[in-house]
Order: structure tokens, then C-alpha cells, then sequence
């Protein structure tokens, strides 16, 4: 299916890049720390031939802006609202938003804050542990490393931001054999990877905040994805009381890319629940609805 890449301005004036494909109801899809605009095309391929899909590359990931200064949550909300924003002026409808890792994160925080376009919200494993002081000297030590070009030691310090258990990362090595990664995409990732640190540090780890969601919600998950996150997740869905919690059997933090057709049918299902359900009472524009 063909698709369409255009530009969104955020109020700050960051150019962010996007790519478009599909006709229907509104989906967009944010990716993790190290993708980009090619992160979820095998999801949004499946999803477009009922969907208008829309796969913005955060701001700090070629070819979006890369700002000077440090990055926030706070602007990276700014910027994911201007990107529903233009959904919902070019179909007339709100729009379903789908995170993925730090992309799940940043969909917690945008729906928190303005949910008024947002017709629901699927999140795959925000990584909610990983924030605040305790990422500071793992920020400065990936900072030291980029600054060297020390791959290895960016991928050490990554490693302890994600807690990736050492025989995870000893298989990922194997599979990719001896694969030399693209220097271009190697570096574009290397710096978005360095303001999502500055953007974590800068949080908080309270899972209580995110009980004021309130639009239709989905939390998405993998039954072999290591610790924290089972438990973080647990506890994600104890505080968003609307939430449905879907856990995949046999399945990591790697399903997008290795169970794409999984990932689709569970979101269309959702989309379509979340459309049909009614507006919640005291919400007349049925933009806090709950699902169940």
C-alpha cells in the first residue's frame, strides 16, 4: 500500500517527520528509543487497509528535528498533540494512540495531560521503571560513550537503563552474527537514544499518577518479558481502573517485529470496541470513555 511522508510543526517549531498510509479511523503509532519511522511498519501494513495509520519519528530521530537543549516529556507531549491533532483535522475523527516502549511512556503522558482527541489508548510496555535520578549516572556515562563514538560502551549503559538480563543480550549478539549495522542508522539511533535518557531522567517512576486516564484503554504485553516489567505492568493496570490488560503468551518486548499480525488483530479488535462503546456520564463528547 502506498504511503506518504509530510512534515507536522510542534509548538515550539520542531519539523517532525511522519509517514501516512490507509484509509479509515485515525491510528497513531509511536515507536521506542533507537526506531524511528520504520519501527511499525509491519504493524501499520496489516492495520491500513481499514485505518489511516500515522508514524511519526520523535523529535531527536532523523530526518524529525533534532532541537538543541534537553529533551522533556513535556515537549514531547507538545509534539505528539500536534501529530493527533493533524489526525483529527484531516479525518474529522479522534484518534486511537498506540505506544511501544518509551513510545508507551510518552502516549501515558499525552493522554494524561490532553485527551480531548483521543479516542483510546493501547500501550505496549512502557518501561515506567526506568526514571528519574537513577538513570542521571547512566545518562552521563551513554553522554561520555556517544561522545567517544564507544558503541560498546552505549550499549552497556543502555543495557542497565533496560535491564535486559545478560543471556537476552548474549542471544540478540548471536542472532545478529556478524551483521555490521548501518553507521548512518547506527548514529541516527545513538542520538535519539541520548535524549530519551535526558527525557527519562527527568521523570518519575509513580504508576499512581496514570489513574487519571480515563479514555478507553489497553495495556499490551509479553508473558516472557523479563522482570520489572511483569510486575510494572500489574501495577499500571491496578492504577488505570478502566484498563484491559492482554497478556501474550510465548511472547517479549520484541513482539512488534516478531508477531506483527498479533499485535494488529489485537488492536483492530480494540479500535472497534472503543468506537462502539458510549460516552462515559459527565463526558458529552465521549472523549473519556471506559472500556472493559
Amino acid at each position: 500500500m502506498n504511503s506518504h511522508d509530510q512534515h507536522v510543526e510542534s509548538s515550539d517549531g520542531t519539523r517532525l517527520a511522519l509517514r501516512r498510509l490507509g484509509a479509515g479511523d485515525p491510528v497513531v503509532l509511536v515507536h521506542g528509543s533507537g526506531g524511528g519511522l520504520h519501527s511499525w511498519a509491519a504493524v501499520a501494513d496489516q492495520l491500513a487497509p481499514d485505518h489511516e495509520v500515522w508514524m511519526p519519528a520523535r523529535r531527536g530521530y532523523g530526518p524529525s528535528d533534532v532541537p538543541p537543549g534537553t529533551k522533556s516529556f513535556a515537549v514531547e507531549t507538545a509534539d505528539l498533540l500536534a501529530v493527533i491533532e493533524a489526525a483529527r483535522q484531516r479525518t474529522g475523527r479522534r484518534v486511537h494512540v498506540v505506544g511501544a516502549s518509551y513510545g508507551a511512556t510518552l502516549a501515558l503522558h499525552t493522554a494524561s495531560a490532553d485527551p480531548r482527541d483521543i479516542r483510546s489508548l493501547a500501550v505496549f510496555e512502557p518501561p515506567l521503571f526506568a526514571a528519574g535520578p537513577e538513570i542521571a549516572p547512566l545518562l552521563d556515562r551513554y553522554r561520555a560513550a556517544f561522545e567517544r563514538d564507544d558503541a560498546p560502551a552505549m550499549a552497556a549503559a543502555l543495557h542497565e537503563v533496560t535491564r535486559v538480563p545478560a543471556e537476552i543480550v548474549a542471544a540478540l549478539a548471536a542472532g545478529a552474527g556478524d551483521r555490521t549495522p548501518d553507521p548512518v542508522e547506527a548514529r541516527r539511533a545513538a542520538i535519539g537514544w541520548l535524549h530519551d535518557l535526558e527525557a527519562l531522567a527527568g521523570d518519575s517512576t509513580d504508576i499512581a499518577r496514570w489513574s487519571s486516564i480515563t479514555v478507553p484503554t489497553l495495556l499490551l504485553a509479553g508473558a516472557d518479558t523479563w522482570e520489572p516489567m511483569p510486575t510494572m505492568m500489574n501495577a499500571l493496570a491496578t492504577a488505570i481502573r478502566p484498563a484491559r490488560h492482554l497478556v501474550w503468551t510465548g511472547q517479549s518486548h520484541f513482539v512488534t517485529m516478531t508477531a506483527p499480525t498479533l499485535v494488529a488483530d489485537a488492536l483492530r479488535q480494540f479500535f472497534a470496541e472503543a468506537s462502539a462503546a458510549p460516552p462515559s456520564s459527565g463526558d458529552p463528547t465521549g472523549t473519556a470513555t471506559a472500556a472493559r
